[in-house]
């Protein structure tokens, strides 16, 4: 397989970057995950961690060196890693678990499957534009939907972190949301972010960066850039982010390769 691919994450203005990120190959399958903890002292970054191994873990086991059933993959992996995560213990004075978003994408037979929880966003960009993003499951994004406030709007509303749906937090609030498969082009760019990076950005900045710059300086140039617009109240900031197709770099291995992001 052909791809360039970059990830990165900045522990923003938080006590603690929350945020996990990882990506693994085989010479006919690719995954990206990513996965944003929520709850300071529930340790949110203890369910993102588990989502994210979960996810690597299931991977390493069943891609030979393909996955056999892509989308049930995908629907697997993310249940048993909210699974997981509800053996953590949990704060029985507020009945929750610690909890985090999810989104995971799997390229095979040059195609793209994906499916999340929460509102760290996948786009897929092409031809300077986006050709598909997922939809937040948040109350805000709940708003825009039903017409009540505008994307601008939601952008800067005080309850744009308010989310729906997530793995672990509160028993049988959990659901994924998947995604029906693309054909893959040379040139596509796919992006899976955080809301600490994609939240000060419209769609249109994020399309303009990704085509005019490679993609590590790209992610990294958009960070700086989130810190600045946050102007000290910026979120973990995290993203894993690769270009596809001809003229990219060359992956080749006899085994599944992984590459999860240390938090330092």
């Amino acid at each position: 397989m052909n791809f360039s691919i970059h990830q990165v994450t900045h522990i923003g203005h938080r006590k603690f970057n929350q945020d996990r990120v990882a990506y693994a190959y085989t010479n006919d399958a690719l995954l990206l995950v990513l996965a944003d903890g929520m709850g300071g002292h529930l340790h949110g970054e203890l369910a993102a961690e588990a989502a994210i191994a979960t996810f690597v873990e299931s991977f390493g086991r069943y891609a030979e060196p393909r996955i056999a059933d892509t989308n049930a993959f995908i629907l697997s992996s993310m249940r048993h890693a909210n699974e997981r995560i509800m053996e953590f213990p949990h704060d029985k004075d507020m009945g929750s678990f610690p909890g985090t978003t999810c989104v995971a994408a799997l390229i095979q037979d040059g195609k793209l499957y994906w499916g999340h929880a929460g509102d760290s966003r996948l786009y897929l960009l092409r031809d300077g534009a986006v050709l598909f993003k997922t939809n937040d499951h948040s109350i805000v994004q709940y708003w825009v939907d039903t017409g009540e406030i505008s994307a601008d709007e939601a952008r800067v509303h005080p309850q744009r972190n308010h989310i729906t749906n997530c793995l672990g937090g509160i028993e049988n609030v959990f659901y994924m949301e998947p995604g029906k498969s693309v054909a893959l082009r040379s040139g596509d760019v796919l992006l899976l972010a955080s809301d600490g990076l994609w939240g000060p950005f419209t769609d249109r900045e994020v399309v303009e960066s990704f085509f005019s710059l490679p993609v590590p300086e790209v992610l990294d140039k958009l960070v700086s850039l989130a810190l600045k617009r946050e102007a000290g109240h910026s979120d973990n900031i995290t993203g894993v982010a690769l270009r596809w197709g001809n003229g990219e770099v060359t992956h080749t291995t006899a085994e599944a390769v992984s590459h999860t992001l240390e938090i330092s």
